[in-house]
């Protein structure tokens, strides 16, 4: 599995690649337009992410952008709908606005409020098909 970790706090980047690494490849982005870039260059060369974990509120470019751009640049691509890379969105911000954008706008797959548990970000690795 390749995960895509993107997050402007530092110690939020370390403790989510200290739960990933044992099961992925692990990438980092400190802000949306990071993301984009990384999210863009592994699609064009055909290593796509199967995970990205996605902060909501970053300088520069906030996850709600980002989202929106890397699932455009995954229909530019023609990855068919049930290929698209999962996408956990992790935030402090239990804001129901900001929420139900990610997951109808965005197409994001779950919502983990951080300071994410690692029980559970491994159930939801299960459910969504990433690990055995």
């Amino acid at each position: 599995m390749r995960a895509l970790i993107v997050d402007d706090d530092f110690y939020s980047r370390v403790v989510l690649h200290d739960m990933l690494r044992a099961v992925a490849e692990c990438h980092i982005a400190v802000n949306g337009e990071e993301a984009v870039g990384a999210f863009k260059k592994a699609l064009e060369d055909g290593r796509p992410y199967d995970l990205v974990c996605l902060d909501l509120v970053m300088p520069e470019m906030d996850g709600q952008q980002a989202l929106q751009e890397m699932r455009a640049l995954e229909d530019e691509q023609g990855v068919d709908h049930a290929a698209r890379c999962v996408v956990f969105v992790v935030s402090m911000v239990e804001d129901n606005r900001e929420t139900n954008e990610a997951f109808f706008l965005g197409g994001a797959n779950c919502f983990l409020v951080k300071p994410i548990e690692e029980v559970r970000l491994m159930v939801e690795l299960r459910d969504h098909g990433l690990l055995g």
